[in-house]
């Protein structure tokens, strides 16, 4: 850890309250970067905003967003605060999202009804993967199918065979966290990326941040 970083973290806390700050390490202790998220293209805003919320509340701290055809700013109204505490990642193309995540070491994992996919039940959560959604009419483009380390789906047995994008992330992050903090994998972020959010979180706590800020580097 750097000790320039932990000096600013130790200044930028004294301007929290105790709470806050066990609330902060609380959390974090249910981080993980194991699992993230992508989202492709998904033409309603709202569905974009709740992804968001559900990775958050469920402990995904990444989040990626594919905005190739449609560029929008977050919908705060439905995320609910969740933009200040989850990172979120946007790209012009999938490529380069696609080819950033395998870069970070994940497998790409794209979900989908429509294959031989693995039930998600079934689902090894042992590998870092990245999940990604697309639209409920479209689903994922071909070029993100074809670039697919594997496929995973929803059980579903009515008539109807797709949800909500919201809904399916919501579903499938809800299983796979869960069963990742019953595991005796090493999931949970590391000390320096705790650090990072440590810090972050305090500067987004603070008023008049850059004041504070500039007394500490005076």
């Amino acid at each position: 850890m750097s000790k320039n970083k932990l000096a600013l973290l130790e200044y930028l806390e004294g301007f929290i309250s105790e709470n806050r700050k066990k609330r902060f390490m609380d959390v974090l202790k249910n981080r993980t970067n194991h699992f993230t998220i992508a989202i492709e293209d998904v033409y309603q805003l709202h569905n974009t905003s709740a992804v968001m919320r559900s990775c958050e509340v469920f402990g995904i701290q990444n989040l990626h967003v594919i905005e190739q055809r449609y560029g929008k700013e977050i919908d705060k109204k439905i995320a609910m605060g969740a933009e200040k505490w989850v990172d979120i990642t946007t790209y012009d193309t999938r490529k380069a999202c696609v080819k950033k995540l395998k870069e970070a070491g994940y497998q790409i994992i794209a979900t989908t009804p429509h294959n031989e996919s693995c039930m998600l039940d079934k689902f090894d959560i042992t590998k870092k993967s990245a999940i990604f959604f697309g639209t409920e009419i479209d689903g994922l483009s071909d070029e993100v199918m074809q670039q697919a380390d594997g496929f995973i789906k929803i059980p579903m047995v009515g008539f109807t065979e797709s949800l909500n994008v919201s809904v399916s992330a919501a579903l499938v992050i809800q299983d796979i966290t869960n069963r990742l903090r019953q595991s005796e994998i090493n999931w949970q972020l590391t000390e320096d990326e705790i650090l990072e959010k440590r810090i972050d979180w305090a500067r987004k706590s603070i008023k008049n941040l850059e004041s504070v800020e500039s007394r500490f580097n005076s």
